[in-house]
C-alpha cells in the first residue's frame, strides 16, 4: 500500500514542525531564565528629579523624598539642589525619619522649579538560608517592637489577625511563618496593572472585600500586615527603580532615562539570627501578570519560579530606598498625611497636584550609573 502524502498535508506536516519546533525553542529559553541576586559590591547611581510646576497660581510648595537609609545594602553619599525657590529647606520628620527636602515658592515666581539630585551606592541583597548568621548584631527589643505595631493602612486585628492565624498555624518558626505568608500572598494576590500609581495599600479593606488585587503598595503591604500581626517584625520600604535588570527581566528594572513610572516599594522581615531580611512577593506577582504577553498563573511557570525562590531573602541592586514611613504629615501641607511618601507632592493655590500623573504635575526622574 502506498503511502501517498499530498502536498497539502506535506505543508501542514512541516508547519506543525516549525510551530512545535519555535514552541520548545521558546520553551528552552523560558527554562534558561535565572533570578539568582548576589552580594557583589556596591554599584553608584546619580538620581535626579526636575520638577516644573505647570500653570501654577499663587503660593507653591514642593515636598521630595530624599534617601534616608545607612544600611548593609544601600549608601547616601550626598544631596544637592538648584531652582528657582528663595526657601529650601532638607528636613527629617520626627517619628518616622524620613527626609524630605521642602521648597517653597513665592506666588511671584513663573514657573516653580527645583532639580533634586542624589548619589547613592547600592548593592544586591541575598541571604544565606543553610548557615546560621549568628553575627548578625542583635536589633534594639523597642526598634523591633515599633515594627509589629499597625499604621492606619496597615492594621493588624479583626480580619488581617484572623487571616494571619490562619496561614500560620502549626508553623514553629519565624522563618516558617514567614514563608507561608509568603507563599500564600504570591498565590491568592494578584497583581492589576490597571491600579494607579503604586496602589493605595488599604489592607483591611482588600481582605474584607476580597478583592485581593492590586500594585506593590497592596500586595507588600498585605504581606506586611500579615506578618506583624502573627508577631514577625516587618516594614515597606518606598523606592524606586533605577536600571534594568541584569538578570533580563523586563518587569524588573527601570528605563534609567524616565523613571517617572518607577516607584515601587519592597519589604523586609526581622529573623532572628539573620537580621533584616529581604522580602518583595510583589514583584512575582508582577512577573506573572506582566512579564509575558500572557498571564502567567501557574507561580510554578520556569519564567516565575525563579524569581518567587529568589525574592524570599534577596533582591537586586538596580532600586533605590526612600525611607520606611508611613502615616507621614508632609511639613505645612495642606492635605492629609500620607500613608507612604515615595513620589514627588505639591501644592499649589488650586490645592494638591496628582502625583500619579507626572506629565499633569510635571516630573521626571533619571538615574545615571556611575562607572568607577
Amino acid at each position: 500500500m502506498s503511502h501517498h502524502l499530498s502536498r497539502r498535508d506535506l505543508v501542514k506536516a512541516v508547519s506543525a514542525a516549525i510551530a512545535l519546533a519555535s514552541v520548545s525553542a521558546l520553551r528552552a529559553q523560558e527554562a534558561a531564565r535565572r533570578f539568582e541576586p548576589k552580594i557583589e559590591g556596591w554599584r553608584s547611581f546619580e538620581v535626579t528629579t526636575t520638577v516644573q510646576l505647570r500653570d501654577a497660581k499663587g503660593e507653591a510648595t514642593i515636598w521630595l523624598p530624599v534617601p534616608s537609609l545607612e544600611t548593609p545594602w544601600q549608601r547616601t553619599q550626598d544631596s544637592s539642589w538648584t531652582g528657582n525657590s528663595s526657601d529650601v529647606r532638607l528636613v527629617a520628620d520626627g517619628k518616622t525619619g524620613a527626609r524630605v527636602l521642602v521648597a517653597k515658592f513665592a506666588a511671584t515666581t513663573p514657573q516653580p522649579s527645583i532639580v533634586l539630585t542624589h548619589r547613592v551606592q547600592t548593592q544586591n541583597r541575598a541571604v544565606d538560608w543553610n548557615e546560621r548568621a549568628t553575627a548578625q548584631p542583635v536589633a534594639d527589643a523597642a526598634e523591633l517592637r515599633l515594627w509589629t505595631e499597625p499604621s492606619e493602612l496597615i492594621t493588624t486585628d479583626g480580619i488581617v489577625r484572623k487571616v494571619a492565624t490562619q496561614i500560620v498555624a502549626g508553623a514553629h518558626t519565624d522563618r516558617e511563618k514567614v514563608q507561608r505568608i509568603y507563599d500564600w500572598v504570591v498565590v491568592s494576590t494578584y497583581r492589576e496593572p490597571k491600579v494607579r500609581g503604586c496602589g493605595a495599600g488599604d489592607i483591611k479593606t482588600m481582605l474584607e472585600t476580597q478583592n485581593l488585587s492590586g500594585k506593590c503598595a497592596d500586595i507588600n503591604a498585605l504581606f506586611v500586615g500579615l506578618c506583624r500581626a502573627a508577631g514577625v517584625p516587618a516594614r515597606d520600604i518606598y523606592g524606586i527603580r533605577l536600571v534594568p535588570s541584569a538578570f533580563g527581566y523586563r518587569e524588573l528594572g527601570g528605563n534609567p532615562a524616565s523613571l517617572k513610572g518607577a516607584q515601587h516599594c519592597r519589604a523586609e522581615v526581622y529573623l532572628k539570627g539573620h537580621g533584616w531580611v529581604a522580602m518583595d512577593p510583589a514583584d512575582v506577582t508582577k512577573v506573572m501578570r506582566q512579564e509575558t504577553a500572557e498571564w502567567i498563573k501557574d507561580a510554578g511557570h520556569p519564567i516565575v519560579a525563579p524569581v518567587r525562590k529568589a525574592l524570599f531573602g534577596s533582591w537586586e541592586g538596580n532600586w533605590m530606598g526612600y525611607n520606611s514611613a508611613s502615616d507621614l504629615t508632609l511639613p505645612g501641607a495642606k492635605q492629609n498625611k500620607l500613608g507612604f511618601f515615595m513620589y514627588p507632592q505639591a501644592e499649589t493655590a488650586a490645592g494638591a497636584r496628582d502625583p500619579y500623573d507626572p506629565d499633569a504635575f510635571s516630573y521626571q526622574i533619571t538615574a545615571r550609573e556611575i562607572k568607577a
